[in-house]
């Protein structure tokens, strides 16, 4: 039976601010390198003030966001549930989700008071990107927020890692994941972030709980949550935490696993300028391909192709004309 949406998620609803810092803004600042931390609204207005706001650029986001916004891209169809408060920030944030077609449980009018939260997404020389985030009102997301009916009316349900470091999101995942096995609907959960692996590990465990359907990681994420040290032994135990997985690879593409198989899923060589976005673009992509007739591996070279003109570029997300363009080398191909 057709399903209404494809992917059905719940996540932190962001503003990205996207900006391009020098190597030594992060010594200068105090500010961990490669990773997403999490900071109060001080910390965040104070790096505001010190980077080039007028050369920086917002848009909706957080990760899951990104990922909703990749599936509806490609011709496939996305719920998202998120909390945005009552501000200039949160209009912003839910009038640009709809612009990109991703339904929502939200509307502007009926958000609450508080402060939407805000992501800001340093990029340096070395393409790596480098988050500092403010969860604002997205840290109260909690099962309330939850749309049953959309859950039931979706092929997956994907879960975002980074809601593990709040009680309410821990809880708001654990509810999405039995609903969605009530009622068949696959689960998927991506990592996120090594940061999320490495300090909530018993959180992130309870999410996996027996398994899930389909899990999304990079290398770095895998060996740090089977406590291994190489690629070969990490995906072996992956097979005992998800039916299935994508483990990416950045300039060395990715290793799927099919259930029965392990696919390795080529690079495509560009001279990257961000990996903001890469991951969510990846999992976007992929999603897109395994609800819309196309096997692991088509999915894989999809979602591989489309991750790799996304960090060729600043900015987590392709024009319609590039998602366009991915399709039509790929077809080519």
């Amino acid at each position: 039976m057709t399903k209404k949406y494809d992917v059905y998620d719940i996540g932190n609803a962001l503003v990205d601010i996207v900006t391009e810092v020098d190597l030594d803004f992060f010594t200068k600042n105090e500010i961990e390198k490669g990773v997403m931390t999490l900071v109060d609204e001080k910390r965040q207005a104070h790096l505001m003030k010190v980077i080039d706001m007028k050369k920086s650029k917002m848009s909706c986001g957080g990760s899951a966001a990104n990922t909703m916004i990749g599936v509806s891209q490609f011709g496939g169809s996305s719920f998202y549930s998120c909390l945005v408060a009552k501000d200039e920030l949160g209009k912003f944030f839910l009038e640009d989700l709809r612009r990109n077609g991703v339904d929502t449980n939200l509307r502007v009018e009926a958000a609450p008071e508080g402060i939407t939260g805000k992501c800001l997404v340093m990029t340096s020389p070395d393409a790596e990107r480098t988050m500092n985030t403010f969860l604002g009102i997205s840290s109260n997301l909690s099962p309330d927020n939850l749309d049953e009916e959309a859950i039931k009316a979706s092929a997956f349900v994907y879960l975002e890692g980074y809601l593990v470091t709040s009680p309410n999101g821990l809880q708001a995942m654990k509810e999405a994941k039995k609903i969605a096995e009530k009622n068949n609907v696959k689960t998927t959960l991506t990592f996120s972030d090594p940061s999320m692996v490495k300090y909530f590990s018993t959180q992130m465990s309870e999410i996996v709980g027996a398994s899930v359907d389909m899990l999304f990681c990079n290398e770095e994420e895998a060996m740090i949550y089977t406590g291994t040290d190489n690629l070969g032994d990490a995906r072996e135990k992956l097979k005992g935490v998800a039916k299935h997985f994508a483990i990416t690879m950045g300039a060395n593409g990715a290793m799927i696993y099919d259930g029965d198989t392990f696919i390795g899923i080529e690079p495509y060589k560009v001279r990257a300028l961000d990996t903001n976005g890469a991951g969510d673009m990846f999992a976007g992509a992929f999603l897109y391909g395994i609800t819309h007739g196309h096997s692991y591996a088509e999915a894989g070279k999809l979602a591989s192709l489309a991750s790799s003109r996304v960090v060729a570029q600043f900015g987590p997300r392709l024009e319609p004309a590039q998602v366009k363009k991915v399709l039509g080398d790929l077809i080519a191909m």
